[in-house]
């Protein structure tokens, strides 16, 4: 036999290298989850790239967070299975990542699998090359399909690794070659505002609202731009199909009907059937857009809507010292998928008997067949009204009934387990100060100025150092690295709680952040994510794409535009610009990018009577 393959055949069958988990007791509530699964988790950092390089092995790289429901689900059967921590602690690097704390890493290779499959998610895993590339992901894989995946990859990559080195540079430099974009001539306000409305109507649900035939995500920067393109130049197709959107998400499963709050999105084209995570950012956006609906649209129940969104997260996401929680939990802590949400008709008739149960199920509309495991989720029925005059009862009478049915449902809800990533993460509670001092604004409220206050001075005090912003913190000490999101969301409610404070010192923060940010995190091909990456091919873009949240370019293009800094305005004029070719050809997904390109459209258009 071959002296060099006797080495390699002997090398390889020697036990796995001394790797351990490290992620027990780890800070981030994901990533301790994982901290008692058979498979050598590591955390993600420089060493591991080190030791991907050193063995010659390839890099799995797993990214989720706590409250994902298909996580619990594929650690439960795969990461959980001994065979599978076998392949993966014998043949690959394996790391754990938590998307949260490592945002650019995370739409890095989200990006990737979105590219090359057409669709991503989480669970997502991704396998790279000892040098960084990407070479093959997936989203959720049942352990028979993943496992079949492991073992197909370790034998291509004994047999054939020199050619899937090559391959993985080349597939990942084609991705950036496709992203580039010659310029374009600038477009008038009155084109650029027909792009949008044209983009928007080709996905439009005009029946059941939202975009797209399959699942629902309310897409807040979206929902925004189309509501500043309606203030601006309303029509009336684009005022009806607005509406028509946010009364389904507030009417039908999107929302909690019992408590306030919204899950992250449906899974069905209806708004019926949510994934139960409760995200802050969700809060936070959707706050602004109903807010900003009351008043574009005319419907003083949006602002409603908006405030018993803003009293949710108050009462039950904020933590002790003023700041926020990431997320609550899909899935129980008994692991059903919203277990804490559902209710059977038996639990119904044990807490509120025959009669209070048979007003419950209209006015939640919970009749029919159940759809969660013999169990319904509570969504929007018969009105008070519609059921008062049904029963022949007074509406106060009804009114008070169901209140206090109400009240009896969240108690009992209280109680079950609901697994809470409590973690502060700078960019989500940006977006919350900006949410909570737009409602302070409106209603001139102390106890809402009281909160906004109290996260201003968490932000400024537990996760900017004087010169950096920190991701989180945990015990004082930072977890997770900063992103250009991060600056570009704490910028933003920074500027919005300038507004409410009046305050210099505040005014000259948000100037301080987006000098920052544009110093660390934009050059001369544009913005990137992550101002120190670990892996190849984290470039620079003109325009970043923009999904259920905000893209942090379009951001802080706009505080700075609005900052009344000359220098500031110079910097965000010069990078909406840069990335007009994007906005121009994809306005639905750069929408904040081309609400930037119309704000400096209408700014040089030249007043009546010139």
């Amino acid at each position: 036999m071959n002296p060099r393959l006797l080495l390699l055949l002997l090398f390889l069958s020697l036990p796995a290298h001394a790797l351990q988990n490290q992620l027990r007791d780890h800070p981030s509530p994901y990533l301790a989850m994982h901290g008692d699964d058979p498979v050598a988790w590591q955390d993600w950092g420089q060493p591991v790239i080190d030791l991907a390089r050193e063995q010659g092995k390839l890099l799995f790289v797993s990214s989720g967070y706590f409250s994902c429901h298909w996580c619990h689900v594929m650690q439960r059967e795969s990461y959980k299975d001994p065979q599978i921590a076998e392949l993966l602690n014998t043949r690959f690097i394996p790391v754990k990542l938590d998307r949260e704390l490592h945002g650019a890493l995370d739409a890095h290779l989200i990006g990737f699998l979105e590219k090359t499959q057409g669709h991503a998610g989480w669970p997502l895993n991704i396998f790279l090359t000892p040098e960084g590339y990407p070479l093959v992901g997936a989203t959720y894989l049942p352990p028979e399909r993943f496992r079949e995946l492991l073992t197909r990859l370790d034998r291509r990559w004994l047999d054939e690794r020199g050619r899937m080195r090559n391959l993985a540079r080349r597939t990942l430099l084609q991705l950036m070659l496709q992203d580039q974009q010659a310029a374009v001539d600038a477009l008038p306000a009155t084109l650029l505002r027909e792009t949008l409305l044209h983009a928007t109507f080709e996905i439009a649900d005009t029946l059941d609202g939202g975009f797209g035939e399959q699942n629902k995500f309310p897409m807040a920067p979206q929902l925004l731009a189309l509501l500043d393109l309606q203030a601006a130049a309303p029509h009336p197709a684009l005022a009806e199909f607005l509406a028509l959107t946010l009364d389904k998400m507030v009417g039908e499963g999107l929302r909690d009907h019992l408590a306030g709050g919204f899950f992250r999105y449906t899974i069905d084209p209806g708004w019926e059937i949510p994934h139960f995570e409760k995200m802050l950012y969700t809060q936070a956006l959707l706050i602004e857009v109903y807010l900003r609906a009351a008043d574009v649209l005319g419907r003083p129940d949006f602002a409603d809507v908006a405030r018993e969104t803003v009293d949710f997260a108050l009462r039950e996401m904020r933590r002790a010292d003023g700041a926020f929680a990431a997320s609550f939990s899909a899935v129980d802590g008994a692991g059903r998928e919203g277990g804490v949400y559902v209710w059977s008709v038996d639990e119904l008739h044990a807490l509120l008997g025959e009669q209070d149960t048979a007003l419950a199920r209209r006015y939640w509309r919970m009749q029919g067949l159940p759809w969660f495991d013999g169990a319904h989720l509570p969504m929007r029925g018969e009105s008070l009204k519609q059921i008062s005059l049904a029963l022949q009862q007074p509406l106060g009478d009804v009114a008070a009934r169901v209140d206090d049915i109400r009240q009896r449902l969240l108690a009992a809800r209280a109680a079950r387990d609901l697994p809470i990533d409590w973690k502060p993460l700078a960019g989500w509670n940006g977006l919350m100060l900006a949410a909570i001092s737009e409602a302070a604004l409106r209603w001139d409220d102390p106890d809402l100025r009281t909160a906004a206050r109290g996260l201003r001075d968490y932000l400024r005090e537990s996760l900017w150092t004087g010169s950096e912003l920190r991701r989180a913190v945990h015990d004082g000490a930072p977890i997770g690295k900063a992103s250009l999101d991060d600056y570009a969301y704490v910028a933003h409610g920074m500027a919005r709680y300038a507004e409410l404070s009046g305050e210099p010192v505040d005014r000259t923060f948000v100037a301080v952040l987006l000098r920052t940010a544009w110093q660390r995190y934009h050059g001369p091909g544009g913005w990137r994510s992550d101002d120190r990456p670990l892996l190849p091919g984290i470039a620079e873009q003109p325009a970043m794409p923009e999904g259920a949240l905000p893209a942090p370019s379009a951001v802080l293009i706009r505080v700075a535009a609005d900052s009344g800094d000359p220098e500031l305005v110079v910097m965000a004029r010069d990078a909406a610009e840069r990335g007009r070719a994007k906005a121009q050809a994809e306005p639905f997904w750069h929408a904040g990018q081309h609400a930037a390109l119309l704000r400096l459209a209408d700014a040089a258009a030249p007043s009546p009577g010139q």
